[in-house]
Formats: C-alpha cells, structure tokens, sequence
C-alpha cells in the first residue's frame, strides 16, 4: 500500500511541475514577470507543490524497496 501512495505522489508531483512550466510559459505570467520580476503565485504554488511531492513519492519508493 505505501509503494502505491509514493507511486501516486510522484506522478502527481510531476503532473504539477509540468503544469507549473507551461503556467510560467503563460501570457499572465510573462506580464507579471515584466511588472514585478517574479512569476505569478500560481506558478511558484504548482513548481513547488510539485517539487515536494516529487520528493515525497521518490524518497518513499527508494526508503521501501531497501526492507
């Protein structure tokens, strides 16, 4: 059941980076890179929540499959 949960961290974690770069691709994004030098919130929340749950997915599968 864990490998399964980790498994599902990990493609979701990718599925938000992958949202979160073509977010930062966007028209919204590009104009709020102009005015204020950042991407918008939405962006930043997807890249990150992706990158944490990437990691959760990894690190669960590699701490299961070392028992």
């Amino acid at each position: 059941m864990n490998k399964i949960l980790s498994l599902a961290f990990l493609v979701g974690g990718i599925v938000l980076v992958v949202y979160g770069i073509s977010a930062s691709d966007s028209i919204g994004s590009s104009f709020s890179r102009l005015f204020t030098g950042s991407p918008t919130d939405k962006t930043l929340w997807l890249l990150i929540g992706g990158a944490v749950a990437t990691a959760i997915g990894l690190g669960g599968l590699l701490r299961g499959s070392k028992s």
